[in-house]
């Protein structure tokens, strides 16, 4: 105890010795001083643990003071993320696991403003009509039961009402068993781990008032299917690896599939709706995160997709229509930069047995190689300025074939072969509110391209 502190409690025992009576007995005197002393004893006691305590206190305020110094430090070099991302998910998607127990809510939103060109390449008419939607509309919620165990979901409106063009439908809804702060096993509805965006889709994470064609037709985002799978971290790499149901590359199953298609797979995805199970697939994904600010990494999948459709071509057998396709991509974010890029490739079996289920035929065949790319660079004009605003000039440059490699007898469309340059800038006014607006000049082989200008509004919570 302090020296002050015992003096304290001197002057206080001194106090009560000089308030007793004259008239008091030896023994009664006595008496009042061992609990006198007692009562000091126990002063010293409190006041030894209330130092202990204000120690304990200055510690942790250190040790906040000291974190956030690093994080502005860090601040100066680095484009920093709205939010924190855990496990893969979006800024606000990762709410549940922030959480100590019980329910979480977050979203996000987007509307789109689509303004066409008269014209196409060629100098036809477009016959395109502008448009102004709502795109998204989205509601996460989470339950943490423990430290353990988890739920997570994503409920989303798409383009404003059921009753006209929109839909309501479950993104993810999926269950996590945390074994440890690096290692999980995850089942449900579940996002698969490909490509920037098919996890982390939320306004504020991507530059561009529309997702890249890549990561659209190929990918093809947002992709998500039943699977169960583990995710953690290990030696600067984190991962996640799960196994699901297969694509429905023929379509017309119990899932309302439509199927693959000469502009892509996207058709194929089941959305964990009554899906298909008769074939599976396996996907996986590994990224170095252990420099701040760089993320490199690539992921593949496999999987059959025949899903027990007859073969027309060869009767009494299954179509099997194996699909792979994998992605590597690498971003930097530092000095007030962002640069991004992805590549992407799909390889897929046995598709003239698809186009003849199908009555596919001439330029209508599926692709039986898949391929697309994209770079892209942003700047914050305004990072070296004292101000919570972003202002974020950017470009991407993107190239796709969604018909790069056909079947004998059959002609890729030009028009699937498409150069995209996307010029535009970003404002955020704080980190969870953005808008976007540029101009994307659309080219193909066929010369059919329709250039538009878009705008977005988005946020997240």
């Amino acid at each position: 105890m302090s020296v002050v502190n015992r003096s304290a409690c001197a002057v206080v025992l001194a106090a009560a010795l000089l308030a007793l009576p004259a008239y008091a007995q030896e023994e009664d005197v006595e008496d009042r001083i061992r609990e006198l002393e007692r009562q000091v004893e126990s002063l010293e006691a409190r006041l030894a643990r209330q130092e202990s305590q204000a120690i304990e206190e200055l510690r942790l305020q250190i040790e906040a003071i000291t974190r956030q110094l690093e994080e502005l430090k860090l601040g100066e070099e680095l484009v920093v993320e709205a939010g924190e991302s855990r496990f893969g998910m979006g800024p606000a998607a990762s709410k549940v696991y922030q959480v100590a127990q019980g329910v979480s809510l977050g979203g996000y939103g987007e509307m789109l403003y689509q303004n066409f060109a008269d014209e196409r390449e060629d100098g036809s008419p477009s016959t395109l009509t502008n448009q102004l939607d709502y795109l998204r509309a989205v509601l996460y919620v989470g339950y943490k039961f423990n430290d353990r165990f988890l739920f997570n979901s994503e409920i989303e409106v798409e383009h404003a009402s059921t009753s006209q063009a929109g839909s309501v439908s479950a993104e993810f809804a999926y269950l996590d068993w945390l074994f440890s702060g690096d290692l999980g096993a995850r089942a449900g509805l579940v996002l698969v781990p490909m490509g920037f965006l098919n996890e982390r889709h939320e306004p504020t994470t991507f530059l561009g008032t529309e997702r890249s064609a890549t990561e659209l037709k190929i990918i093809p985002t947002t992709w998500r299917e039943n699977g169960i799978g583990l995710f953690g971290a290990a030696g600067g790499f984190a991962y996640r690896t799960y196994v699901m149901n297969g694509f429905d590359a023929v379509g017309g199953g119990s899932s309302g599939a439509s199927g693959f298609s000469a502009t892509g797979i996207r058709g194929g995805r089941q959305k964990g709706s009554k899906a298909v199970a008769e074939d599976l697939a396996g996907v996986a994904r590994v990224d170095y995160v252990k420099q701040l600010g760089l993320l490199v990494g690539s992921s593949l999948y496999v999987g059959q997709s025949g899903q027990g459709n007859p073969s027309t071509l060869n009767p009494g057998e299954t179509i099997g229509a194996l699909t792979v396709i994998w992605e590597g991509h690498a971003e930097y974010l530092a000095h007030g930069f962002s640069l991004r890029g992805l590549a992407a490739l799909a390889r897929i079996d046995d598709v003239d047995e698809i186009n003849a289920a199908n009555d596919l035929t001439g330029l209508e065949s599926v692709g039986e190689r898949l391929v697309g790319w994209y770079v892209q660079v942003g700047y914050d004009v305004l990072h070296r300025v004292q101000t919570e605003h972003r202002l974020i000039p950017y470009l991407r440059y993107e190239q796709i074939n969604t018909q790069d490699e056909v079947p004998d007898g059959f002609s890729a469309n030009p028009a699937n072969d498409e150069q995209i340059i996307t010029i535009g800038a970003a404002w955020q006014p704080i980190m969870h509110i953005i808008v976007k607006a540029d101009y994307q000049i659309q080219s193909n082989q066929a010369d059919t391209g329709v250039s538009q200008v878009n705008a977005t509004v988005g946020y997240l919570f």
